[in-house]
C-alpha cells in the first residue's frame, strides 16, 4: 500500500489496539476516582466515535456486557485484554495470553531486547 493512503480497517484496528493497550499499561496502578471516571468515559466515547461503525457498535455491545474495569492498572489491562480477545474470537483470530500484557505493552521481554 502507498504510504499516502488512508488506513484500511485492519491497519486501523491494529493501531487502535496498540494505542488502547499501551494506554492501559501506563494507567495508574491505583487510579483516583476522577481518573477512573475519565477513563471510563473515554472508553465509551472511543467506541461511539470509532470510524468503523460496525467495529464500534460491536465493541459498545461487548462493553455493555462487561463494563470497563478501571480501578487499577492490573484490572484495566486485564479487562482490555479480555475485550480484545472477545473481538479476536468474533473475527476467528488467535487469543492473546492475558498473563503477558505487562510484558507485551509495558516492560518488554525479560531479555531486554526492546531496550
Amino acid at each position: 500500500m502507498h504510504s499516502g493512503c488512508p488506513l484500511n480497517r485492519r491497519e486501523l484496528g491494529r493501531a487502535s489496539w496498540a494505542f488502547l493497550h499501551t494506554m492501559a499499561a501506563f494507567y495508574p496502578e491505583e487510579a483516583t476516582p476522577e481518573k477512573q471516571k475519565e477513563m471510563e468515559e473515554f472508553m465509551w466515547t472511543f467506541a461511539s466515535v470509532y470510524p468503523c461503525g460496525y467495529c464500534g457498535d460491536t465493541t459498545w455491545q461487548e462493553m455493555m456486557r462487561h463494563p470497563p474495569q478501571v480501578k487499577t492498572r492490573s484490572e484495566f489491562t486485564q479487562w482490555m485484554c479480555e475485550l480484545h480477545n472477545e473481538v479476536n474470537d468474533r473475527l476467528g483470530k488467535e487469543q492473546f495470553d492475558c498473563s503477558k500484557v505487562e510484558e507485551r505493552w509495558r516492560t518488554g521481554p525479560p531479555d531486554g531486547s526492546c531496550k
